[in-house]
């Protein structure tokens, strides 16, 4: 029990349990496989990750977190089968269910229950220190429960806060009848982009594009770099891109939006831009191009969010979702 059990030793066995059938079959631990009892509403987007991908993200974590390969911690402990419970205490929304479940499944020989309150996307505004709310329960080796406990609880409670800070700005939009996109930006984490990205989703906002490949944006780096010519940087894009990707620009004036729409731009971004000459030279852009995206971005915080809605503005874009959120608390407690 000193060793990190290699991941392609760890087999997983969902059970999607009926959701009128809560005391659905258990399944005896053994030493290679870790079964997961929920019901599909209650992560209902967990089939957007595929377990591979999933599974090497979540070892990488491990392998950071045990970088010499010894846990004498577990060794300590043994491999007395017990039981932890996962309790949230501060408010949220619930995010991340997939990412706790593939720890677990990477350490391998633990049942996770999630009990029926559990419901991603859920907001808990009564959770607190002294109002804990007990979510799921994790059956399995004691040294395995410890191993996986620090990195299935960042993962949690990183993605619940990206997912509570989206959900705040969508029902902002929504309350304001707004009907555009929020959403976040490229800003992401390093190595953690797939779990703030799926927060940005569980909380209802738009990822934008997850990387450099997904679509093209041709900022003011790119303008200038190609003598700062928005016209020919588009038209080079579109010669690789083809039919296939869209092309976005990021603008500085609404002359430069134009000249954009004019060579071929799926998506104009008004960068920077004050609330009042934003909602003016949207207008203007829209009676032309009525077809092309336009995009608000820059500086744009929930607090100032309202100032920019208008029914010429498509997306709203923030990096604070992804680069300023506070990560909900969450812990893992052994039953005693």
């Amino acid at each position: 029990c000193l060793l990190l059990p290699p991941a392609a030793a760890a087999t997983t066995t969902t059970i999607m349990a009926d959701n009128n059938d809560n005391n659905s079959k258990r399944r005896k631990l053994d030493e290679s496989t870790t079964t997961t009892i929920i019901t599909e509403s209650q992560s209902p987007l967990s089939s957007l990750l595929p377990p591979p991908q999933l599974h090497t993200i979540i070892t990488q974590y491990l392998q950071d977190d045990i970088p010499s390969h010894f846990d004498v911690g577990g060794h300590v402990v043994g491999n007395i089968i017990q039981k932890a419970e996962l309790w949230m205490k501060s408010p949220g929304v619930l995010a991340g269910i997939p990412f706790f479940n593939a720890t677990f499944d990477v350490c391998g020989s633990c049942q996770i229950t999630w009990h029926d309150i559990a419901q991603e996307g859920q907001s808990y505004n009564t959770a607190s220190g002294s109002n804990k709310i007990k979510l799921a329960t994790v059956t399995g080796p004691v040294s395995h429960l410890l191993r996986a406990e620090r990195t299935a609880l960042n993962t949690l409670s990183r993605c619940s806060g990206v997912a509570t800070l989206s959900s705040q700005c969508v029902q902002i939009a929504k309350s304001n009848n707004w009907n555009g996109l929020v959403a976040g930006t490229r800003k992401t984490t390093p190595g953690f982009r797939l779990v703030e990205k799926y927060g940005l989703l569980v909380g209802g906002a738009a990822t934008h594009r997850l990387d450099l490949s997904q679509m093209v944006m041709l900022k003011d780096n790119h303008v200038w770099a190609c003598g700062g010519s928005i016209e020919r940087a588009v038209k080079k894009a579109r010669v690789v891109s083809g039919f296939s990707q869209k092309i976005e620009v990021e603008c500085q004036s609404l002359e430069e939006a134009l000249i954009a729409a004019e060579a071929g731009a799926d998506v104009v971004m008004l960068d920077n831009f004050e609330p009042e000459q934003l909602k003016k030279d949207a207008k203007v852009f829209k009676s032309k191009f009525p077809h092309v995206t336009v995009e608000a971005s820059g500086g744009i915080t929930m607090e100032t969010m309202p100032e920019y809605f208008s029914e010429n503005v498509d997306v709203i874009s923030q990096g604070k979702l992804t680069q300023g959120y506070d990560c909900v608390d969450f812990s893992l407690k052994i039953v005693h």
